[in-house]
Order: structure tokens, then C-alpha cells, then sequence
């Protein structure tokens, strides 16, 4: 366990690597002043027994993206989680807080940090994204018998004039799930990812209603099976952020593995709690 600070550290001593051997692939991977610095703060901290502030992870406005579910007056959303895993969840447990933004008018200048978090990844990196409204469908396990049968028709897709396997995928129902189901990466609403398991219902625990899904927290924004999600930005000028990390993981948290959170509500009221899923 370490210390928000001591986690800034070793991810600037990274950032400072990559940079480093960017500009020259022969230079050292680390200074022997960065390894002194990184061996001590590995050795991190004993579990902290009291009160742990909650992390900021997210804060949406309406005007931005879409809220499924949102009470009435409420145009903010902000999410935060306690950075520690807790009894049978391998993942922090989440807050949803909603907010009237022109009720708030006493904002911290600096919010209040826990003393220690449990893994470096539970730190969210501060990230502004550009929300971009997408179309995307089902996962196929969701869809019906027929459309099942439809989509690995190799006819039907030669009939629509799409060549499916220009992708690299071995199958159409490859192509669908890399390219056209559930997108990759940190979104509002959709549909919900499935992958460690079939689909399952979501009931809500106060009522019974199926949930919806709210926000997906990712691990990445794309990953080597789901390249055609990639921003063209990134395809022409990929930017590496810290030495041995993927660009496609600007918040560089970890969810369970390189999985997503995903944060279902319950559509009959925002005051009943909402569920967690990891896929």
C-alpha cells in the first residue's frame, strides 16, 4: 500500500522513462537516482486501520453525456469509490452522488485524500475526455436464435457488400463482437459488456426491476481485438504514456485484470442502490 503522493512519484519516474528512451532507445530504462527513489517507495506502507476518504472518479454533466436514470433537477453525476477491495468484491466499492450544479457553490480546492490506497491502479490519472455519441448493439449471447443464425451467415454479409474478413477476424461472429457490439472504453448507457459471463439479470436489490446500465469505468479505451474503436487521432499519432502501459490506458486504473465496472441503476428510482458488474 502506498501513499496518492508516492504513487505520483513512481508514475513521473515512469513517465520520465518513457520519454527518455522515446527520444533515445539506447538510454538507460532507469537512473540510478530513479531506482533508489523506486526501491524505497515499493516497499510501501501496513494496512491502515481507520477512516479512508473516498476517490474521485468521474464527474459527468448532462450537457455533456447522456445519465440514464438521472432524479429530476440533478445535471451531475460524480462517482467515487473507496480504493480498497472489500470482502468478496476483487474491485472498489462505488458512489453515485447527483447533483444540481448551480447548487454548488462551496468547492474544495483539494478534496480530502486517503492516506493510502490499496493497489497504485485504484489512483485514477485526471483525464478530460470528449464524449462522442456512438450506435452500438447487443452482445451476440443477447440477441435472438434467429439473429444468431443471421449474423454467421457468410451469404448475408456478402449480400450487404461488407467483406467481413478484411478485419483479421477467422468469423463473422468475430467481426461483430471486436467491431460493432458493446464499444470498448469509459462510457454512459449502452449496452451492457458481457465476457467472464453469459448474459444474467440485473435485478435491482430494493425492487426487483431489471437495472440499466449508467456508466462503464474500463480498464482501456480499446485493446488488440477492438482496434476499430481507436480514435483516428490515435491511429496517426499514438502518444505512449508510462513505460510498459498501453496509450489506450489514459486513467490507468485496472479493473480485475484489465476489466471493466460497470455501474447498473434501477430505473424506477435513483434512490434504490445500484449494482456492480465486472466483465
Amino acid at each position: 500500500m502506498r501513499s496518492p503522493d508516492e504513487i505520483r512519484i513512481l508514475r513521473r519516474i515512469h513517465a520520465a522513462a518513457a520519454e527518455r528512451r522515446l527520444r533515445d532507445p539506447q538510454a538507460p530504462a532507469i537512473t540510478p537516482e530513479e531506482r533508489e527513489i523506486e526501491q524505497r517507495l515499493r516497499e510501501g506502507h501496513p494496512w491502515f486501520d481507520g477512516p479512508i476518504p473516498m476517490i474521485p472518479v468521474a464527474q459527468l454533466y448532462a450537457r455533456d453525456v447522456p445519465l440514464p436514470a438521472s432524479p429530476p433537477g440533478a445535471d451531475l453525476l460524480q462517482v467515487l469509490w473507496c480504493p480498497c477491495d472489500h470482502e468478496e468484491f476483487a474491485h472498489p466499492r462505488t458512489a453515485l452522488f447527483w447533483r444540481s450544479s448551480a447548487s454548488v457553490t462551496d468547492v474544495l480546492e483539494a478534496p480530502p485524500e486517503p492516506p493510502v490506497i490499496q493497489f497504485d491502479w485504484y489512483l485514477p490519472e485526471p483525464c478530460l475526455f470528449a464524449p462522442e455519441r456512438i450506435t452500438e448493439y447487443p452482445g451476440p449471447l443477447e440477441l435472438s436464435k434467429e439473429l444468431q443464425q443471421q449474423l454467421g451467415d457468410v451469404n448475408l454479409w456478402e449480400t450487404a457488400g461488407f467483406a467481413w474478413d478484411s478485419t483479421g477476424a477467422l468469423d463473422p461472429q468475430e467481426f461483430y463482437f471486436r467491431n460493432l457490439c458493446h464499444t470498448p472504453g469509459w462510457k454512459t448507457g449502452g449496452w451492457t459488456r458481457w465476457g467472464l459471463t453469459d448474459p444474467m439479470p440485473r435485478p435491482c436489490p430494493e425492487c426487483g426491476t431489471e437495472t440499466t446500465p449508467l456508466l462503464t469505468i474500463a480498464s482501456s479505451e480499446w485493446n488488440s481485438g477492438s482496434k476499430s474503436w481507436m480514435p483516428e487521432e490515435e491511429r496517426t499519432n499514438p502518444t505512449p504514456l508510462l513505460l510498459g502501459t498501453p496509450p489506450s490506458n489514459f486513467t490507468l486504473l485496472d479493473i480485475a485484470g484489465a476489466y471493466d465496472l460497470q455501474l447498473h441503476v434501477c430505473p424506477v428510482s435513483p434512490d434504490h442502490p445500484h449494482i456492480e458488474l465486472v466483465q
